[in-house]
């Protein structure tokens, strides 16, 4: 068996002149929630899709769960769940037909599961999907998801759209169910919100333009990027120069620098610049997440810190 839930090599994905996935090389380990992050058009839905079969990759090779993606079989399907933001599920169908007709195609199906997910939505068997809010149609979407209990759980941004109330029941929901009964599942987890992923993540995959930018802990990247503040007595120097900057403001005549993989000698730097006085400040993983995002595109790196 296969250490990695996840593990593609040089995978393309193009949509005419455009690279969805650019050569991407990932290699995700079981047992672990994996949070995808990046600005919209990284190739985060893109390559969940791939993985899923719903697209072609135009190049390159991946496996999941130890198996070519382009190739699995009806069982090892049965082994991924997947969530999207959209939750589409047949709105004709009541709730109860959905959850037989799920029971049926998942052989190891988790009757128990199921009512233990669905009873934080109050979601009624006998409601049709169609007359569900979108908050219960994300419940009764995990509900099923949990419940085929799979290997590999793929959520899409399944929070999107959802009240703060919802999204907060969702999440503890997926965590109560899924991270601490130690059934092993991996998870990757993909969101734009900050606060859902400093919650569920233990490894933080980022993208860029189809590529991968950083993977490890959120911890970790969070200790490598810092807020520098300087005081400079006469003219600023061109900070731009340095090393590591991400970001760069002006504020009450103090010079904030966001940095990247610098240590304590950029502070020493700072003062051989003539800097009167320097101070260094830890970063949350929203903003750290932003400067590492903004660095390199055009009318960004320069503005806000």
């Amino acid at each position: 068996m296969s250490d990695y839930a996840i593990d593609t090599e040089a995978l393309c994905l193009s949509y005419g002149n455009k690279l969805a996935l650019d050569h991407l090389t990932l290699k995700l380990p079981r047992g672990v929630v994996h949070t995808f992050i990046g600005a919209n058009g990284a190739g985060k839905s893109s390559l969940f899709r791939v993985l899923l079969g719903f697209e072609q990759a135009s190049a390159g090779s991946a496996r999941v769960l130890g198996h070519d993606h382009t190739c699995l079989t009806p069982a090892q399907r049965e082994r991924i769940g997947y969530v999207n933001e959209e939750h589409a599920l047949p709105g004709w169908m009541r709730v109860r037909e959905l959850k037989r007709m799920h029971e049926r195609q998942y052989a190891r199906w988790n009757e128990a599961r199921y009512h233990e997910v669905i009873h934080h939505f109050d979601v009624m068997p006998e409601q049709r999907v169609c007359e569900l809010s979108r908050g219960e149609r994300a419940g009764l979407s995990l509900a099923l998801a949990l419940s085929q209990c799979p290997e590999l759980l793929i959520l899409d941004e399944p929070t999107l759209g959802l009240d703060v109330v919802a999204k907060r029941v969702f999440l503890d929901t997926l965590l109560e169910t899924t991270v601490f009964d130690n059934d092993g599942a991996t998870i990757a987890f993909c969101s734009h919100q900050m606060d859902e992923i400093e919650r569920v993540a233990d490894n933080l995959v980022i993208l860029e333009h189809g590529r991968l930018r950083y993977m490890n802990g959120p911890a970790d990247f969070c200790e490598r990027i810092r807020l520098w503040v300087a005081a400079f007595p006469f003219k600023t120097p061109d900070i731009w120069q340095l090393p590591g900057v991400l970001q760069a403001q002006t504020i009450e005549g103090h010079t904030h620098l966001v940095v990247f993989d610098q240590d304590d000698s950029f502070g020493a730097r700072l003062k051989l610049l003539g800097a009167q006085s320097v101070q260094t400040i830890p970063l949350g993983l929203e903003r750290a997440v932003n400067a590492f995002l903004t660095h390199g595109h055009a009318g960004t790196s320069r503005r806000a810190a």
